[in-house]
């Protein structure tokens, strides 16, 4: 199985997702990262600086890595032609899931943008007339699903994986992003929302997801344990 996930900004990801990368990565899964900005706009870092720190913090992932350039930080835009380009990735990296920013209308801009460019995107790489995706073959994912950036929970997460078995992995992949610790304390927050998130369903820690679409089963037997069921 391949994943994509999507981040608006060098640290997003791993700040967001990158337990569940590591994870299925040690399943024998394979996982790429997919930067849309260089964090042009940062307060502390240089482009240059972040880009290393990602590159750093994949190769502690395990995953692989690329950077485009749409617009640069603070300056994605949802358009057509942007969804187009990430449609084109996923046209070539052939992903069965997809994990980008979820809707929340209270946070940065570019995740927004990135959320419902990401959304569209999915949807374009599947129509086999879109002359701009010529000659890629068409490429259908499995389901898109969305994590959070912000340090706000918003809505309940519809899912909760449990991330304990990771947890040391993870944090040492945020810290590669030195430069963002010198004006928050960013993976005290993420791990104080994993904590909360964990007691939830009785672990340590735990990251929230959200679905685009209906999970489609077989059974109500699949659905096996529940956030009340520990």
């Amino acid at each position: 199985m391949k994943i994509l996930a999507v981040g608006p900004h060098p640290d997003d990801v791993e700040f967001g997702c990158a337990a569940l990368l590591i994870q299925e990565l040690r399943k024998g899964n394979h996982a790429k990262i997919l930067v849309l900005s260089k964090g042009e706009a940062s307060t502390s870092g240089t482009p240059e600086e972040r880009v290393e720190e990602t590159r750093q913090a994949a190769q502690i992932i395990g995953a692989e890595l690329e950077f485009i350039d749409l617009g640069g930080d603070c300056h994605l835009r949802h358009t057509p032609e942007n969804a187009i380009a990430i449609a084109r990735h996923i046209r070539q990296y052939r992903p069965e899931i997809i994990l980008a920013p979820n809707f929340d209308e209270n946070q940065h801009p570019d995740h927004l943008a990135t959320a419902r460019m990401v959304r569209d995107a999915a949807r374009l790489a599947r129509y086999g007339g879109l002359e701009e995706l010529r000659p890629l073959p068409v490429h259908s994912i499995s389901n898109l699903y969305l994590y959070s950036i912000t340090q706000s929970f918003g809505e309940r997460p519809h899912i909760i994986v449990d991330t304990s078995d990771v947890e040391e992995q993870w944090q040492a992949a945020m810290r590669c992003h030195k430069t963002q610790m010198k004006t928050k304390a960013y993976i005290n927050l993420v791990m104080a929302r994993a904590r909360a998130l964990g007691t939830a369903i009785g672990t340590s820690s735990a990251i929230g997801l959200w679905v685009n679409d209906p999970v489609r089963i077989t059974s109500i037997s699949d659905l096996t344990l529940s956030s009340r069921n520990y």
